[in-house]
């Protein structure tokens, strides 16, 4: 009887562990084809490169120089010619500065001269006639000449109400309405002067990081976005600023002061590129599959940021140099986290 109750609780024994031992071989197995499933697509092994470290700058719009029109004597300005936004020539008449009191000097001195001549006239004669000596004769003469350069002297002076243009451009303001009175060295307009050029502010940080032959970008300019390069660099700092000259093709030089987003290349950096195929995104977050040396696979978040190369975003934290992506086209993420 003892028997046969040792023999019955083995087979039970027996028995009980068979479900047990299959239910542990099923998860293993299942565990185990979990992490060696590694999905198809092309791989890349994480490198850095090379890529241009561009600095956000504030620039303009302007031209290389501008010439101002000054008023060179005291008076009514009775006329201006020009308006904003008209071309000139350098040269060109544009105005015309009026002094009553300059008039009546030339209108005195002139009279002075003819005074002056006839008296010449008349010792000269009185002279070749033996009444006078020669002494006399040069008196009159001096005389006349004098007066003859006090006429021209305020005829010049007189001459320089006419106001022209000092050089050849566009005219951005006319600071005097006709009608005004205008003094010496006062303002009566502004025009452009040389080619136009994109002018950069820049922090004076980055002055040791930009030189003469580096490339700038600016929006809106030409077909969207023009590209040029630096031509000066202004060997002083203006409150933490340093101004750049820039070059750049299809400027439009109607709006002389308008102000342009532009990037300034200050050298190159190493970064992490990626093409976008090897990126997913949910819900806001940038994925990335890292094949592991086990031959397992991991679901790993990054910081990207965009990339100057088209294509391809800059990975910033997450992934580093050496790690092997696997491109994936599905935006599920697949695999275990990497801890």
């Amino acid at each position: 009887m003892r028997r046969y109750f040792l023999a019955f609780t083995a087979i039970g024994l027996a028995a009980l562990s068979l479900p047990l031992t299959g239910c542990s071989r099923g998860g293993r197995g299942s565990e185990t084809a979990q992490l060696v499933q590694v999905p198809e697509g092309p791989r890349l092994v994480l490198a850095p490169s090379d890529v241009v470290n561009w600095q956000d700058v504030s620039a303009e719009i302007t031209t290389t120089n501008q010439a101002h029109v000054i008023a060179r004597i005291a008076g009514i300005l009775t006329v201006i010619t020009v308006k904003e936004g008209n071309m000139v020539n350098k040269g060109q008449p544009i105005g015309r500065i009026v002094d009553d009191q300059l008039s009546y000097q030339a209108q005195a001195a002139s009279a002075q001269a003819a005074q002056a001549q006839a008296e010449l006239d008349r010792v000269r004669f009185l002279y070749k006639n033996g009444v006078y000596a020669k002494a006399k004769l040069e008196q009159a003469e001096a005389m006349a000449a004098t007066s003859r350069a006090q006429t021209s002297a305020v005829r010049a002076v007189a001459s320089q109400g006419r106001v022209v243009a000092p050089a050849g451009g566009r005219v951005l303001r006319t600071d005097v309405p006709a009608g005004s009175p205008v003094a010496p060295g006062m303002t009566i307009a502004t025009i452009t002067a040389g080619p136009t050029i994109v002018r950069l502010e820049a922090p004076e940080s980055l002055a040791d990081r930009v030189h003469v032959g580096s490339h700038v970008t600016a929006r809106d300019i030409g077909d969207g976005t023009g590209v040029g390069t630096v031509i000066k660099i202004y060997p002083s700092v203006i409150a933490g600023q340093v101004l750049m000259d820039v070059t750049m093709p299809d400027i439009d030089n109607r709006l002389i002061g308008r102000r342009v987003a532009a990037k300034v290349d200050t050298g190159t950096r190493k970064a992490l590129l990626v093409p976008t195929g090897y990126i997913t995104n949910r819900y806001g977050m940038d994925y990335v599959t890292i094949l592991e040396k086990d031959g397992s696979t991991a679901q790993v978040p990054v910081q990207t940021t965009a990339a100057a190369e088209s294509g391809k975003l800059e990975i910033l934290s997450g992934a580093a140099s050496g790690d092997t992506l696997i491109a994936t086209t599905s935006g599920q993420l697949n695999g275990a986290q990497r801890r």
